[in-house]
């Protein structure tokens, strides 16, 4: 206790409600919100309420990947990352993607409003998003289920990922590590920092990560270079601010190939396309893309009850690209000769965006009651520019390729800029009687878009606002069982126009969510069981051939995920999902009563590793997975399905001293398979089997 602390924080505190005794055992022991974890299990998180609240304490699905999981599954990608996260994909197009699409949350694409850094939103495009920033810059990916406006303001209605920067730390500390692997990939990474100075007050961190390599795709690479610094300072007991940044540059092609389902999901007379197959031209491939943000986090404590943070980032990306990609078979003839007809788009895009959040956090007891207030302004600045032209070309023979290296410019078909504001005011309250907690929230935003379409010569401007709010009920029993009710609300203003060059209306969406979360006593695990109801309206797809946004009316999905994790002093790490995921089409011009694309009603993961504790093979881990994937139709009409698909992942490593040798190996089989149809000219190969070894040196 502080000489500061007053007489009436010390009664406060002395009043407030004993915690559940799951809460006091000893798993995630000096654990803190978005901090470093041992193992696979976190048992605290910033992202839900804005506060370091336990999870077992929040009436809210979240489900947290560490950076422990990441480096066990040999993930390399924010997508691989959540493969085993129930009711979530984050490579729903195929791990092999290099733009990193498809991220999935309880049946709704949140691709291009659900990334978030460090409690910011990443804003999209129409053409480009940040999905692609690195993992191994992360030390957790935090996955909020559910709408979540009446914290983060404009957000999806599925949900939100919160992607959670490694910080400095007063332990000093240093890994590098060399890998290689499928596809001609190598790559290094490094992370070191520690104490900058002999009395703590200044700390640093270093991460980076240097890639070559290609993907499963002829003519694709897949080069990347990341590095992230961050500096911690505190220049008294009550103040830390943190100064972090992160720079990115890839050189990629386009792996993503758009291919129809005769040749990929069934058979095209007796043929499949290979999944290698590239169907664009090789001198007309590019995917470039550059992003960095830099920004501080700060955090005062006035007294021990009263807190105050600000959260502030700048972030940029630029984009150049073009392609060549399938747009099916001109008649049946064509698809019996195999001959795929394509279309061209090149251009680019960049992205500008400001953010800052300001906190004020309260602790005090009225009566019964113990309170964690939460007080918030926040505001976001988005500008982005558009720019694309369309290019036309041959037909391509997709068994057997020849490519010509010949296209014709049609000219600039998008020219488009956005600017958009949103402030933010905001009020949280976590009230505690006893064992039984009730969370209240509400936010309301004001919004203003501003459109200019260069080519059509006009500009347009909309202003939008809304309330939203958050309130759910929760008991905490003394044996680690957990039950809760909630209901949250979203709203989203859209960054995007139709094929008109109109703005659309802003997204809304209401979740009704019952849940228990079980965390054992003296057992380092959590298991969580949730049911939820969530209806999403003014629907934004972006449906092919042309890709621009469309507002479709509304879908409502309902469904059940069961979710564990657990990491055993046995050495022995789990990790577990089911999702069973019912959404349908409520409201539509054409297609009421019909499942979306790309949702499947089943899904069920299930990873364990175990690493020997002792005798003449200590260090020695090994490690297997299974991911089911249910059926998911290929098209809005429902006219057809993609298959269900099972895979295989395995992990062999041996740690000894201060090195570790491993080997990843993914979809072990080499299953060949769909990973997603958008109608009869979009669907996208899933990756084959990839091999990487890793051997990595840490003091």
């Amino acid at each position: 206790m502080t000489a500061r602390a007053s007489r009436a924080n010390r009664l406060a505190r002395s009043r407030q409600a004993t915690p559940p005794a799951a809460a006091r055992s000893g798993a995630g022991a000096g654990e803190r919100a978005g901090g470093p974890v041992v193992g696979f299990v976190a048992t605290r998180s910033g992202t839900a309420t804005k506060t370091d609240s336990p999870l077992i304490e929040i009436p809210q699905s979240i489900s947290v990947v560490t950076t422990d999981q990441i480096r066990n599954q040999g993930a390399e990608s924010v997508g691989a990352a959540l493969r085993y996260t129930a009711g979530v994909s984050g490579d729903v197009n195929g791990g092999s993607d290099t733009r990193f699409g498809g991220l999935q949350i309880r049946g709704f694409d949140m691709t291009m409003p659900g990334l978030y850094l460090d409690g910011l939103r990443l804003p999209s495009s129409n053409y480009v998003h940040f999905l692609g920033l690195d993992p191994y810059g992360a030390e957790r990916l935090e996955v909020l289920k559910g709408p979540s406006s009446a914290m983060f303001g404009g957000s999806g209605t599925g949900g939100i990922l919160n992607y959670v920067s490694k910080l400095p730390t007063a332990r000093e500390f240093g890994e590098v590590s060399l890998s290689g692997g499928s596809f001609n990939r190598y790559q290094g990474e490094f992370d070191i920092g520690g104490r900058a100075n002999k009395e703590g007050t200044v700390l640093w961190r270093l991460t980076g990560v240097a890639r070559d390599g290609e993907t499963q795709v002829d003519y694709t690479k897949d080069n990347r270079v990341f590095i992230a610094p961050a500096v911690t300072v505190k220049p008294n007991e009550d103040t830390t601010i943190t100064f972090l940044a992160n720079y990115q540059k890839e050189r990629t092609g386009w792996s993503l190939q758009f291919l129809p389902p005769s040749g990929t999901v069934w058979a095209n007379n007796g043929r499949y396309i290979p999944n290698t197959r590239f169907v664009g031209e090789p001198g007309f491939n590019q995917f470039d893309t550059e992003q960095s943000s830099v920004g501080y986090m700060l955090s005062h404590d006035f007294n021990e009850a009263l807190t105050f943070r600000q959260n502030l980032r700048y972030s940029w990306m630029h984009n150049e690209q073009k392609s060549f990609y399938g747009t099916g078979y001109a008649s049946a003839a064509d698809e019996a000769a195999g001959l795929l007809s394509r279309g061209g788009a090149g251009g680019s895009s960049t992205i500008d965006s400001f953010g800052v959040d300001n906190q004020l956090q309260g602790k005090f007891v009225t009566g019964m009651l113990s309170h964690t207030t939460l007080f918030g302004v926040d505001y976001r600045n988005t500008s982005f520019r558009d720019m694309a032209s369309s290019y036309s070309t041959g037909k391509l023979n997709v068994f057997a390729p020849v490519y010509t290296n010949s296209w014709i410019n049609n000219g600039p078909y998008d020219d488009t800029g956005i600017k958009q504001s949103q402030a933010g005011l905001y009020l949280q309250d976590q009230i505690r009687l006893g064992r039984l907690s009730f969370l209240l929230g509400g936010r309301q935003d004001f919004v203003t878009t501003d459109l200019d379409n260069n080519l059509a010569k006009t500009s347009t401007s909309t202003d939008a606002s809304a309330f939203t709010g958050r309130a759910a009920v929760m008991y905490n029993f003394d044996n680690g069982i957990a039950p809760y009710f909630s209901y949250s609300e979203s709203f989203l203003p859209v960054l995007s126009i139709n094929a008109a060059g109109e703005l659309l209306k802003p997204e809304s969406g209401v979740q009704y969510e019952v849940g228990v979360k079980y965390q054992p006593v003296g057992i380092n695990a959590l298991i969580t069981l949730a049911a939820f109801d969530l209806t999403r309206s003014n629907v934004v797809t972006y449906a092919p051939p042309s890709y621009f946004a469309e507002q479709t009316g509304e879908i409502r999905s309902r469904g059940i995920e069961l979710e564990g994790t657990a990491t055993l002093v046995e050495g022995v790490n789990i990790r577990g999902g089911y999702a069973y995921v019912d959404a349908v089409v409520t409201k539509d011009p054409v297609n009421v009563g019909k499942a979306p694309t790309t949702v499947p009603l089943n899904r069920f993961s299930l990873w364990g590793d175990y690493t020997v504790q002792g005798g003449p093979l200590a260090g020695v881990q090994f490690g297997a997975g299974v991911r089911y994937v249910g059926s998911t139709f290929g098209d809005d009409a429902n006219t057809f399905k993609v298959p269900a698909s099972t895979v295989v992942d395995a992990l062999v490593a041996y740690t000894r001293d201060n090195y570790r040798l491993s080997l990843n190996v993914t979809n072990l089989a080499d299953t060949r398979y769909v990973a997603a149809c958008y109608g009869n000219t979009s669907c996208f190969y899933a990756e084959g089997r990839k091999a990487i070894a890793k051997l990595t040196y840490r003091w």
